[in-house]
């Protein structure tokens, strides 16, 4: 009896040791091959580091970037000049004929916008005796109207109406350079223009200035933006 219990024993402890062994050989299977792919995936990833070291930078295309410099350049141009030339403009005031209003060496902005000059207002022109120089002068009468000035008086009458001048610097006195002509009717598309300071202006009563053209008439001025402490919107007398 001793004896059958013994073998039995030793049969069941072989079943156990086979299958630990069994067990032992399946973990170290696993272990190689989680080990394999461990190894895999580093040289993997080492050789996904190699290949982007050596991915070559893009190229300059050098004559693309100038042509492009160029192209935006020229297109900034064009747009200044339209603005110039269609929107506004800039003019220096020269000498003291606008004097007390505007000031040798004011700086103004002058819109180029389309538009029917008033009485008043302060445009900006070149004489056709001139065409090189720029006027800066105030609006006496528009086509249609009667002026006739009064030197004598100092007045200005337009339509028979003495016009109120507060911004003039002071009584205009008879000048030998400007006849008295008698009243006179602003032809179709034309204006009379004096300068503030009438004493010191050369403008429409001048033979070489006269009427002036509303062709020649670059824009209005809007704005006084230096020198800086006098930076204002211009105010137009009616």
């Amino acid at each position: 009896m001793d004896e059958i219990n013994k073998n039995g024993q030793n049969g069941e402890n072989k079943e156990i040791q086979e299958e630990n062994q069994i067990l032992n050989e399946s973990q170290q299977e696993e272990t190689q091959i989680y080990d394999e792919n461990l190894q895999q995936t580093q040289e993997s990833g080492t050789q996904t580091v190699e290949i982007v070291g050596k991915e070559e930078k893009p190229k300059i295309n050098y004559k693309k970037e100038i042509l492009d410099w160029v192209f935006t350049l020229g297109l900034a141009v064009v747009i200044a000049l339209l603005i110039r030339n269609f929107v506004f403009t800039l003019v220096l005031v020269d000498g003291d004929s606008m004097y007390p209003t505007l000031h040798d060496g004011d700086r103004l902005v002058v819109s180029r916008l389309p538009y029917t000059p008033k009485n008043g207002d302060i445009i900006i022109f070149r004489p056709k005796s001139n065409p090189k120089k720029v006027f800066v002068k105030r609006v006496i009468a528009t086509e249609g109207q009667t002026i006739y000035i009064d030197y004598a008086e100092g007045k200005v009458y337009v339509d028979g109406v003495a016009i109120d001048e507060p911004y003039i610097k002071e009584k205009m006195n008879q000048s030998p350079y400007f006849q008295q002509t008698g009243p006179q009717v602003v032809p179709e598309n034309c204006v009379f223009v004096m300068g503030d300071n009438r004493n010191n202006s050369h403008d429409s009563r001048a033979s070489d200035i006269g009427m002036v053209d509303r062709k020649s008439i670059l824009g209005k001025a809007v704005l006084r933006f230096w020198p800086i402490n006098k930076f204002e919107v211009l105010k137009h007398a009616n």
